[in-house]
């Protein structure tokens, strides 16, 4: 029987270099909208792929994510919200059948980091900053791996992108809010060497 080791506190780059594949089965690709201007609606994604490198040095030099999402499978939990969510009336999945992330650069921001990258959406790219937090690694896990774990988030303008869609609510204000917010829950499988 194995002994699991515990996971260690939030991880720096140069404790943790390394290729790293993201976990589907263990990641979310999550966001929230305003909706009718009095709730926040939540979704997800459910079919993506990406890794993340870690470089040697200290200062994050070397260190780059790569994501794609596949934009079809939005789920919000609603059949039909999500059909036209794939629509042209959104993201237009026929024609632009995933979202990419890729960075640009990366640096220590106090206790997290803040990722630089570019954004494609829509046929558009636009940059964005993603606010890292880590949240630990652990070296042994029970699938006889490394894993590493990180939480992220951002916000966007859905506009930027293409994304205009909209209808108004009488009594004042829009159906869908403008501005997105991203969430990512991170578990990340090291390559071997």
């Amino acid at each position: 029987m194995s002994t699991l080791s515990t996971p260690t506190p939030a991880p720096t780059p140069a404790g943790f270099a390394g290729t790293w594949d993201i976990d589907p089965a263990h990641t979310e690709v999550g966001f929230s909208v305003r909706h009718l201007m009095v709730s926040r609606l939540r979704g997800r994604f459910g079919t993506f792929s990406g890794t993340f490198t870690i470089g040697a040095d200290a200062d994050a030099e070397g260190s780059s994510v790569a994501v794609t999402v596949d934009l079809a499978s939005i789920d919000t939990n609603h059949a039909d919200r999500d059909a036209h969510l794939r629509s042209a009336d959104f993201f237009s999945v026929d024609q632009h059948p995933t979202m990419t992330y890729r960075s640009t650069a990366v640096r220590p921001e106090g206790d997290d980091w803040a990722v630089e990258g570019e954004l494609t959406l829509n046929g558009v790219s636009r940059p964005v900053v993603l606010t890292v937090e880590a949240l630990g690694m652990l070296p042994q896990s029970p699938f006889g791996d490394t894993r590493i774990g990180f939480s992220a988030s951002a916000a966007i303008d859905r506009r930027d992108f293409g994304i205009e869609w909209n209808a108004a609510v009488e009594g004042g204000g829009v159906v869908v809010g403008h501005q997105v917010s991203i969430t990512l829950e991170v578990e990340g499988v090291l390559r071997p060497a």
